[in-house]
């Protein structure tokens, strides 16, 4: 096999837009897709805004069956199953249906939570003594593997079928591993990604810990403001992101079209120490992910076009831009482009990584710098640091040839990608 590693199928399930076509519109034009929560309204939250993607029941009946729909109530596998099997087609891959599995494609799908409002069904059941009517898909609607389990068997894949879980790291991790199973000759192609429930039981505790918004429940989509002055907590989101990752000579050699080239990458953890917390990154550990990602992807720093910043619209992106300047030794007006994507669909969790990497790519792909919404009074922290230009408010259409994606998660992780435009 070849020892480079392609992008070859994308799929995404998110607040703003639900397939690559109305996604990639809503990213070019600044398109919020966070609405006021009448669930979390109710349940008195003090965020009472939310990015919730738009799923209609005649979408879900085209990925499901009648039976597998039958006491199914896990949102997370919903978008995770979407999302997989529209990069899968997306490829230009069948799904077969022979008895033979297909032994060089497998699936790391990662997710944090698994079927949180079915598990909750399942203990009030229980609680009342109705055990036998929890149903017979209970079990792989709430274990963790349960999204890699649904689409390994839709799509018959007989490589490695699993789930990692790394808060909020967790997408752009499960991209790193499909790249290393690849790399290393274990798989021909691997379909990455990530998902994240929906509602008020994966969100509870965020609120809880005042990381939230609560200064826009009535102007929604003005709530999630990276990079802002004015930011006062992220919006809690949820969807799925997935995509193709490929040897190059098999895409190749079956005529695949191809987003982008992942050259490199890295994951590694503060290990809680120094300034790292469960809650906060070490930046000894960040700026060393950073620099280990370029060098294992035999780059320089000033090469890098563009970044899609984790950014989540707290007090901590400040930080996150200090990092950036210091591990590139870029700053002012020769630092990168820099985003970020919850400034439209908040903050996707365990989804994250993966929903914004499909952004990436489309912006490494298609040759444009999608806006940073809700921006417009830059925090002074940052802008004594980078220019003000270098985080546009508007579509900006560039050439693009090397983009990096990077993803840092509760528990002090970290997780670095860095992707090129395709040339063979």
């Amino acid at each position: 096999m070849s020892s480079r590693v392609v992008i070859t199928g994308l799929g995404v399930v998110a607040p703003n837009g639900v397939g690559l076509d109305a996604f990639t519109y809503a990213i070019k034009n600044g398109v919020s897709g966070i609405k006021k929560d009448s669930e979390l309204e109710r349940l008195k939250f003090s965020c009472q805004i939310s990015g919730k993607p738009n799923v209609s029941a005649e979408l879900v009946a085209k990925y499901f069956t009648e039976l597998e729909l039958r006491n199914f109530n896990s949102s997370g596998i919903l978008y995770g199953v979407i999302a997989g099997m529209d990069a899968w087609k997306d490829a230009g891959l069948a799904i077969e249906t022979n008895e033979e599995p297909d032994w060089d494609s497998g699936t790391i799908f990662g997710t944090g939570t698994s079927g949180i409002d079915k598990f909750r069904e399942s203990i009030y059941k229980i609680d009342d003594f109705q055990t036998r009517r929890l149903g017979s898909t209970a079990v792989a609607q709430t274990m963790n593997s349960g999204i890699s389990a649904y689409l390994g068997g839709k799509l018959g894949l007989g490589n490695q079928v699993t789930t990692n879980s790394s808060a909020c790291t967790t997408g752009t991790e499960s991209i790193m591993m499909a790249y290393d199973r690849i790399k290393s000759g274990q798989a021909k192609r691997v379909l990455a990604g990530s998902t994240s429930d929906s509602g008020p039981y994966i969100w509870g505790g965020f609120d809880a810990m005042r990381v939230c918004t609560f200064k826009h429940n009535e102007s929604p989509e003005q709530g999630s403001r990276p990079m802002s002055a004015t930011a006062s907590g992220f919006v809690p989101g949820s969807g799925s992101g997935a995509l193709v990752i490929e040897d190059l000579d098999t895409a190749l050699a079956r005529g695949a079209r191809i987003y982008a080239e992942i050259l490199g990458g890295n994951i590694n953890s503060g290990g809680q120490r120094g300034l790292g917390t469960m809650t906060a990154p070490n930046p000894v550990a960040v700026k060393k992910c950073i620099t280990t990602a370029i060098k294992n992807s035999g780059i320089q720093a000033n090469q890098i076009d563009a970044i899609n910043g984790h950014l989540t619209a707290t007090s901590k992106d400040s930080l996150e831009i200090q990092n950036w300047t210091e591990s590139l030794e870029r700053k002012g007006i020769n630092f990168p482009y820099i985003n970020s994507l919850k400034s439209m669909i908040g903050h996707c969790l365990s989804g994250s990584g993966s929903i914004e990497t499909v952004a990436t790519v489309l912006q490494l792909h298609q040759d444009f710098i999608f806006p940073n919404i809700n921006c417009e009074d830059l925090n002074p922290e940052i802008s004594q640091i980078v220019d003000f230009s270098r985080i546009p408010q508007q579509l900006i259409k560039t050439p693009i040839h090397i983009i990096a994606k990077a993803s840092f998660g509760f528990g002090d992780v970290n997780s670095c990608i860095i992707l090129k435009k395709y040339s063979s």
